[in-house]
């Protein structure tokens, strides 16, 4: 039966002895996004992807992958699904393309069925040129791509990606990145932990920050930024002197209170509409006659999102 999420979990538990890994973990993700799930070392996100993934025993709750139960039908979820790890699990003496044959035989595929895919994934993964050069010689980002190539041999609905990105150069994750848009693009839902938040910033339609075992929040980015404030505009004015009376002026001019710090000759002003609020205080320096040094809008980033809510969970 058709559905519109290709991952659900209610109230995940699993405990190893006293440490509660999972305790109440809820996640619900739409069929043919990417899924951003970020959260603390030690709040449960391995564990989780291994619950869903079937690699462990739930101890409570339930949680259906692709369409099928993980508890009761384990073997329908991997049929159905791709993980990627932590480490790239492709063999370094080998070629691309022998790595990907092998990996399809694994599956099952035939010779032939294998060494058709291999090539149709290294064609789609800008790996061809490569595919007969041992895997040693590869830069990180192309081994990277291998390995995610050899998760999607047969074409899994939903792929669960854990931090695939960790330890690369900028330049072999921004080629990273592009492979999981591709696959996105191409239907398959993408299931990404990260402990790089402009990743999950850059890929994930929706995110859920977890700590000590469950979900805390969720939404998208721009929701889950608006949950710790708005976005804020700062004018850096000439004069010392003039900073406070210039600040009130100005505040009562757009209408919004107004922070000054006087070490930067700053005025800063928290306002629901960034751009909109700009355009407000431009026109109210001119009216004022004021020229500012400087004139900056700043929107609030998934890592104050992230701090903000996990020490609000560590207080509680």
């Amino acid at each position: 039966m058709a559905t519109d999420h290709s991952l659900t979990a209610d109230g995940l538990r699993k405990r190893y002895g006293d440490v509660h890994a999972l305790d109440g973990f809820d996640l619900t993700v739409a069929s043919g996004t990417i899924h951003g799930l970020l959260g603390p070392n030690g709040a449960g996100k391995s564990t989780a992807v291994k619950a869903l993934t079937t690699l462990i025993d739930i101890d409570g709750g339930t949680a259906r992958v692709a369409g099928h139960d993980v508890r009761t039908r384990p073997g329908e979820v991997r049929r159905r699904i791709g993980l990627i790890g932590q480490n790239v699990a492709v063999d370094e003496i080998l070629g691309g393309r022998q790595n990907l044959v092998m990996f399809g035989r694994l599956f099952g595929l035939s010779t032939a069925d294998a060494r058709t895919r291999a090539d149709e994934l290294l064609a789609v993964f800008g790996l061809t040129e490569a595919a007969d050069r041992a895997v040693s010689a590869y830069s990180g980002g192309m081994r990277r791509r291998l390995d995610i190539a050899a998760g999607l041999i047969l074409t899994p609905a939903v792929l669960f990606l854990d931090e695939p990105t960790t330890g690369l150069d900028p330049r072999a994750r921004n080629e990273v990145w592009q492979t999981i848009r591709q696959i996105a693009e191409r239907g398959t839902t993408v299931l990404l932990t990260t402990q790089y938040l402009d990743e999950a910033d850059q890929l994930a339609s929706r995110i859920s920050v977890m700590n000590h075992g469950k979900v805390i929040a969720s939404g998208s980015p721009e929701e889950l930024k608006r949950q710790v404030g708005g976005d804020r505009v700062t004018v850096t004015l000439p004069r010392r002197e003039a900073l406070v009376p210039l600040a009130d002026r100005l505040a009562a001019v757009i209408g919004e209170t107004a922070s000054v710090d006087a070490e930067a000759h700053a005025v800063t002003f928290e306002v629901g509409a960034g751009v909109v609020a700009l355009a407000d205080i431009v026109r109210a320096l001119d009216q004022l006659g004021i020229a500012p040094e400087d004139l900056v809008l700043r929107r609030p980033t998934l890592d104050e999102v992230f701090l903000t809510l996990t020490e609000k969970e560590e207080v509680r």
